[in-house]
């Protein structure tokens, strides 16, 4: 049976019982989004997603953006309760949300498993000690760990998502928490990289010249092998790279670091890039699956310039029946 078509159906709760200043967060800036929705303006998004969905399209609620576990238990009740008849009628199939790992208990568990809460991701950010104490998260790597054991004893999916370039951190602690997130039991993650925020600690820590974001190659290079990790264990990567909110992108409270629309694109330009470094001399086609051909071609065709200056002659063709994230030679 053919996989059927997702789509989330973002609502967004910026810093709405966040308890912590994380050193990088300023959800106003990140979401675009200032206040927390009301009931009725949760009803206006699904109906606005609905209008317009595909036929057969799985659609799934998911409230982003703060510490969903971290409202008052009406509150959380008052959004479930809100999607319910959407997922009564088979509308919607389930619900997604994001929190923090101290903010998990059997209590609040059994709240979600009640309203068809399916996907718990946990914005863990990283799996080092340091870079946790640093980033001033207020929770440890164990906590972390013990919260995701909870959760899928509960039956939920988990996800963690991580980020690049927190303060203390490294490639080799980036690899770690990728490789943790994947012994986690993890079936989703996402990759932000640092970006210095205006009105947030790691702002004040740049301009004292305390704290120097990853420049976009280092940024590629890092998120280039977390992902390959992911991907060879088959841990589902939802985003790579922040959402080009309003504000981001107008540079309204941006002030450094990798940010850019097509950071994604950039990354899977480097993994191709990559595997095509060491073809052989009499390499003519290469033959990929039209999903991959834009990433094999490279960001402004990067790629097949490379490859046109080894090889003068060499030509991308599409082929359906060959496994995305592979490739055939001729």
């Amino acid at each position: 049976m053919l996989n059927k078509k997702h789509c989330n159906i973002p609502i967004f709760i910026p810093q709405k019982a966040c308890p912590h200043q994380c050193i990088y967060c300023n959800q106003r800036y990140i979401s675009g989004q200032q206040v927390a929705p009301t009931l009725n303006e949760v009803k206006q998004t699904i109906e606005k997603y609905l209008s317009t969905a595909e036929k057969g399209t799985e659609l799934q609620v998911a409230f982003f953006g703060g510490t969903f576990t971290g409202l008052d238990i009406e509150e959380q009740k008052a959004y479930l309760q809100t999607v319910q008849p959407y997922i009564t009628e088979e509308k919607i199939q389930s619900i997604r949300l994001s929190t923090r790992p101290d903010y998990i208990n059997n209590e609040i568990l059994d709240l979600l498993k009640q309203y068809n809460v399916a996907d718990i991701e946990l914005g863990a950010q990283s799996l080092d000690n340091e870079v946790l104490q640093f980033s001033e998260r207020g929770h440890s790597a164990e906590d972390i760990a013990t919260a995701s054991e909870l959760i899928k004893s509960y039956g939920f999916n988990l996800g963690l998502q991580m980020m690049i370039g927190l303060p203390k951190d490294t490639l080799a602690k980036s690899i770690a928490t990728a490789e943790k997130i994947v012994s986690l039991g993890a079936v989703s993650t996402r990759i932000y990289p640092t970006l210095v925020i205006d009105r947030t600690p790691l702002a004040t820590l740049y301009r004292q010249g305390n704290y120097k974001p990853l420049t976009m190659n280092g940024a590629v290079d890092w998120t280039k092998e977390v992902y390959k990790i992911f991907i060879h264990n088959n841990v589902k990567v939802l985003r790579v790279g922040l959402h080009p909110s309003e504000d981001l992108m107008n540079g309204k409270g941006y002030l450094d670091g990798p940010f850019h629309v097509s950071f994604f694109e950039f990354v899977l330009t480097a993994i191709w890039k990559e595997r095509f470094m060491n073809l052989p001399l009499d390499t003519k086609i290469i033959k990929v699956n039209p999903k991959d051909i834009n990433y094999a071609i490279g960001y402004r065709s990067s790629n097949l310039i490379f490859l046109k200056s080894k090889f003068r002659d060499i030509k991308f063709v599409q082929d359906k029946t060959i496994p995305q994230d592979t490739f055939l030679l001729y």
